[in-house]
C-alpha cells in the first residue's frame, strides 16, 4: 500500500526553487519553509497541492512533508485549508542569521569556535592544511580530482603505527551542496582522531593502528561555493546541461551518478536536467564522481574498505544498503542493523537533546534511490560497512541548521563513531561481544 502511495507522489514533485539570472543572488525573503501532515496518505496531500509550485525539503513524505513556498504561492496555499506547522517563517532571515554568526578564528586546529559558525570554502581548505601539519608523521593531504570548475577535492589521509596500508575508513561530506552541517561533522571526527593519537589516547591509537582513515569533507566544492556565494539552497554539483536541453537547468545530483544501479529503477533519480536529483546522462559522467570512483577502487584493490560513511542532513537516519530496491536486502544486513542500532543509542545517550536516529536498509526505510554512493562502495568497492548518514535535525530547521547546533552535532557523532569503529571486528557479530 505504502509503495502506491509514493510512486505518484515521488513522479510528480514539483519544484520552485528560485535561479540567480547571472551571479546575483537569490534571496529567500518572504520564503516560508512549512510541514505538513500526510497522515499516511502522501497522494491525497499531492492532489491538494497540486495547483501551487514547491520545493519539497524531506525524504520521509509518508509521514509529512517539509515545503519550501514563495510569498506570491503561499496565499493559495492557505486557501486550501490544510493543517501545518513553520519550520521557518523567513527563510531569508534564518539564511541572514547563519552569515551574521560567523566568528573570528585563530587558526589554531584545537580553537573549538571553528565549530560555532560556518565558514568559506578557502577556510575549510586551509583547516585541513594546518590539521595535517599538526600531524605531519601520520597523514598527508590528497585529492579525489577536480570539480567541473577546476576545484580540487581536497582530503586527508590518516594513519597510525607502522605506517599507512590497512584496511581503509572513508568518509565523504558535502556531496549536496546545501547540506553545510556536514563538513564541520567530518571535521570534527578528523580533529578528534588527530588529537586523541597525538595525546596518547588509548581508543583513539587503536583506531588508527588498525585503520586508514581517508576523509574528503567538500566532495561537491563548485556547488558548495554557490550555495554560499548565490543559492543557499543550491544542491547539485554546477555541470551544464546536455546541449539539447534546457540551458537554464544546471548541475547534476552527485550522488544519484554512481555507476552501480544508476538505471536500476525508474523513481531512484530523475531523467529531467531541471530535478534536483537529476543524475546525469550516463554513470558517472560527473568529474567528481568519476574522482570518487577511482579512489574507491584504489582503496578496494589495496588493503580493501572497512567502513564508508556518507554524510547528509537532514532527518537523523543511519541507512544501509540497498536504496534500489525497497524490497531488496543484503546478506550482511543483520550486523548493519545491529551496528546502527548501538550507534543510534550511542548518539542518543550522549546528547542533551536526546538525539535519536531511524536505521534499517535505504530503500525501504525511505524510497529508492539509484545511482547513490553506499550502494556503490557496498557492491563495486566492496565496503564491509557502508551507510549514509542523514544528520539533524528532524525538521525544526532542515538544511538551514542554526550554528548554535554545529558543535553538538559534531559531538554526538563522534560519540557513535567511537562506538561504530570499536564494532567492527567480526568477533562482535559472531556473538561473542567486543574485544
Amino acid at each position: 500500500m505504502k509503495v502506491s502511495l509514493l510512486v505518484p507522489f515521488l513522479a510528480s514533485l514539483v519544484v520552485s526553487v528560485p535561479t540567480p539570472p547571472s551571479n546575483d543572488v537569490v534571496s529567500y525573503d518572504g520564503y516560508k519553509v512549512l510541514r505538513i501532515n500526510t497522515y499516511g496518505h502522501p497522494s491525497a496531500l499531492k492532489e491538494k497541492l497540486s495547483g501551487i509550485a514547491y520545493e519539497q525539503w524531506n525524504r520521509d513524505i509518508y509521514k509529512h512533508l517539509d515545503i519550501l513556498v514563495s510569498p506570491d504561492q503561499f496565499a493559495t496555499l492557505e486557501a486550501l485549508d490544510i493543517q501545518y506547522q513553520v519550520m521557518h517563517e523567513n527563510l531569508g532571515d534564518s539564511i541572514a542569521a547563519e552569515s551574521n554568526s560567523k566568528l573570528a578564528w585563530k587558526r589554531q586546529v584545537d580553537d573549538l569556535s571553528w565549530y560555532e559558525s560556518y565558514h568559506d570554502y578557502q577556510d575549510h581548505i586551509q583547516y585541513f592544511e594546518d590539521l595535517q601539519k599538526s600531524f605531519p608523521n601520520n597523514s598527508e593531504l590528497i585529492s579525489s580530482g577536480t570539480s567541473y570548475e577546476g576545484r580540487n577535492i581536497y582530503g586527508l589521509h590518516l594513519w597510525g603505527a607502522s605506517g599507512p596500508g590497512k584496511p581503509a575508513v572513508l568518509y565523504h561530506g558535502n556531496v549536496h551542496a546545501r547540506e553545510w552541517i556536514t563538513s564541520p561533522v567530518v571535521e570534527y571526527i578528523t580533529l578528534q582522531l588527530v588529537t586523541g593519537y597525538k595525546n596518547g589516547d588509548s581508543l583513539t591509537s587503536f583506531f588508527l593502528d588498525k585503520y586508514d582513515f581517508y576523509i574528503v569533507p567538500i566532495v561537491n566544492p563548485d556547488g558548495f561555493v554557490f550555495s554560499q556565494t548565490s543559492n543557499r539552497l543550491w544542491r547539485k554539483n554546477r555541470q551544464p546541461p546536455p546541449e539539447n536541453g534546457n540551458q537554464s537547468c544546471i548541475g547534476r545530483d552527485i550522488n544519484r551518478n554512481w555507476e552501480f544501479a544508476w538505471d536500476a529503477n525508474p523513481l531512484g533519480a530523475s531523467t529531467n536536467p531541471c530535478s534536483q536529483s537529476y543524475k546525469g546522462e550516463a554513470p558517472s559522467d560527473t568529474p567528481e564522481n568519476q574522482g570518487l570512483d577511482k579512489l574507491v577502487r584504489k582503496l578496494r584493490d589495496g588493503a580493501g574498505i572497512k567502513l564508508y560513511i556518507d554524510w547528509h542532513s537532514y532527518g537523523q537516519y543511519i541507512l544501509s544498503p540497498f536504496g534500489y530496491k525497497e524490497t531488496l536486502y543484503a546478506p550482511e544486513l543483520g550486523k548493519w542493523t545491529k551496528a546502527a542500532g548501538i550507534v543510534s543509542e550511542t548518539i542518543r545517550d550522549s546528547s542533551d537533546a536526546g538525539t535519536t536516529f531511524t536505521f534499517g536498509p535505504s530503500g525501504a526505510t525511505l524510497y529508492p534511490t539509484t545511482g547513490a554512493a553506499p550502494d556503490h562502495v557496498y557492491s563495486i568497492g566492496r565496503a564491509e560497512f557502508s551507510y549514509t548518514i542523514e544528520l539533524r535535525d528532524t525538521g525544526k530547521f532542515g538544511f538551514v541548521l542554526p550554528p548554535e547546533l554545529i558543535r553538538p552535532t559534531a559531538e554526538e557523532q563522534w560519540e557513535g563513531q567511537k562506538a561504530l569503529l570499536g564494532l567492527l571486528d567480526e568477533d562482535f557479530f559472531d556473538g561473542e561481544g567486543p574485544a
